[in-house]
Order: C-alpha cells, then sequence, then structure tokens
C-alpha cells in the first residue's frame, strides 16, 4: 500500500454547516466531528472511471429495488435524523458513492442519517482518513455495508456490520480475478477484472 498523507484539515475550532455553507462553492470539505477536511483536490482519471464504471453497475441493479445511488458531490448528514438536526451538525461527509433505500432519509440538501452502503475509492490524499477516521465514523453512525476500493492494488475491502454494530477488525479482502456480492443489493456482483480494467 502506498504511503497514506495526512489529510489536509482545519482543527483551530469546532466547525459546523453553519460554517460549512459559507465556504467557496470551488472548494470541496468535508465535516467529521467539528473538524473540516478539504477534499478540493481532482480525483485521478483511474478514481474517476472505476467510480462511473461500478455507478453503472449499480444504477442497472437498483431499477427494481427501490433504492437510490449518488455520486459525490451529495452532502450526507450522517448523524443527523432529521432536516432540522442537520441545520447544527458538525458533521457531513461526501463519500464518493452511497446507496440509500429508506426514501424518507433524502431531504433536498442531500441525506440525513446513515446510508446503506457507502463506497469510498482511495487516493494518496484520502486514504488515511478512507480507512482510519471514516471507518469509525460509518460503523458509529449504522452503514451496514462500507466497501473501500484500492485502485493501486486493486483491491476491494468489505466491512459488513455484525448483529453488535460493529465492522469487524479484519475486513473481507477481494483482488482482481474475484467476484464481490454486495449485501445491501444482492442483485449486483461486482467482477473485478471488469472494474479494474485490462491488466497491465
Amino acid at each position: 500500500m502506498k504511503r497514506m498523507a495526512d489529510p489536509v484539515r482545519k482543527t483551530d475550532r469546532h466547525y459546523t454547516y453553519a460554517d460549512y455553507v459559507t465556504w467557496p462553492d470551488d472548494e470541496r470539505w468535508e465535516l467529521i466531528d467539528g473538524v473540516a477536511y478539504n477534499m478540493s483536490a481532482a480525483p485521478l482519471r483511474n478514481h474517476q472511471k472505476i467510480l462511473g464504471d461500478l455507478y453503472v453497475m449499480v444504477r442497472a441493479a437498483l431499477e427494481p429495488e427501490g433504492c437510490e445511488a449518488y455520486l459525490a458531490p451529495f452532502d450526507v448528514f450522517i448523524l443527523s435524523a432529521t432536516d432540522d438536526e442537520a441545520d447544527r451538525t458538525d458533521t457531513i461527509v461526501e463519500p464518493d458513492l452511497v446507496v440509500i433505500c429508506d426514501p424518507s432519509k433524502l431531504v433536498r440538501r442531500g441525506c440525513t442519517g446513515a446510508p446503506d452502503w457507502v463506497v469510498e475509492i482511495l487516493s494518496t490524499w484520502t486514504m488515511k482518513k478512507d480507512i482510519t477516521v471514516k471507518l469509525e465514523l460509518y460503523e458509529r453512525a449504522g452503514v451496514r455495508e462500507y466497501w473501500v476500493i484500492d485502485p493501486g492494488n486493486e483491491a476491494v475491502m468489505v466491512y459488513l456490520l455484525d448483529e453488535s454494530g460493529r465492522y469487524p477488525p479484519d475486513p473481507a479482502l477481494y483482488h482482481r480475478g474475484d467476484s464481490v456480492r454486495c449485501v445491501v443489493v444482492p442483485e449486483l456482483t461486482v467482477d473485478l477484472d471488469e472494474l479494474f480494467g485490462p491488466g497491465a
């Protein structure tokens, strides 16, 4: 695995949604427990290709399911139960891909509460946050299924909540040549050779 860069963040004070909405439109930020993380760096081409291809697969599988899929930028007020609570929240994330099966969670601004399935695609500047800070957040919020896609190693880590509401210490790990079945969307099985494209 590549060296994990420390994410660029603001820690000088405790930030909330009231601050978040005042920041420039050409900057992307996430708030996690009042800490602001800069998301403004554009993803690499391979990141976007994997995300786009996966989204197409997900959308095709979701049509009969009634769930909905959204790509970043899409605000997820993950610890807020209502739209009113979202106004005061200190935690807003923009996962690469989310699937939401409860329509009551969908509001004009995005999603309130935990999505059923979250996908993050690692990059040098998000890797550390995605597999530490966000892993803990998604477990705490009750995200049923969390996929971490590692393009550099052509691998997918899958975390599933157990009966106690915890993720296992060691995720299920899949590589090129494997297929991964989604638990939230059982009709979806992702062929990793197809997802990662032609090998070197």
